[in-house]
């Protein structure tokens, strides 16, 4: 267990974070792209989280044996993947609404900071064109939403692992 502590102090882990989530982003640039299939409202704030989650990764290997680099890292790691943990179950909810009375509907434009208006500096990753009701696209009968709970828990269960981890071997170090 007490190899498993020293894991949050070396680059590897954390590159590997951050290549993963890399590598999720360019599959959603495929499906945007490659398969025309545009995101919605939902889908782009998932994106915002995945970029978290790359950030922290990324971020926390420059200097990963510096408490300082990896507190930054675990806190913008479990609040990406809890944020999008919460949006894509809101975004299956959504999705799952058949009742034909109910009018579920999500922005165009996303919330995003003043300061920061991601849609409008780069349309191409961040603007919503899509409607979150629609469900063009299924793996072993699951749909994009669906898939990115899947995404979510994983990152937060790992997070929750390693950080506990780090916690009880911390004292021993």
């Amino acid at each position: 267990m007490l190899a498993l502590g020293n894991l949050a102090t070396k680059r590897a882990p954390w590159l590997l974070l951050g290549f993963s989530t890399l590598l999720l982003e360019l599959v959603a640039l495929y499906f945007q792209y490659g398969m025309k299939l545009e995101p919605c409202i939902m889908c782009i704030y998932q994106r915002v989280a995945i970029f978290g989650i790359m950030g922290s990764g990324f971020i926390t290997a420059i200097a990963p044996n510096l408490m300082v680099m990896r507190l930054i890292g675990f806190g913008t790691w479990a609040v990406s993947a809890i944020w999008g943990l919460s949006i894509a179950i809101e975004h299956v909810s959504i999705q799952g609404n058949t009742d034909p009375f109910s009018f579920v509907t999500c922005d165009r434009i996303p919330n995003f900071p003043d300061w920061l208006p991601l849609h409008q500096w780069i349309p191409d990753i961040f603007e919503a064109r899509g409607d979150c009701g629609d469900i063009n696209w299924r793996l072993f009968d699951l749909t994009m939403p669906q898939w990115m709970i899947v995404v979510f828990a994983g990152y937060t269960a790992i997070f929750a692992t390693v950080f506990l981890i780090r916690l009880a071997t911390a004292k021993k170090l």
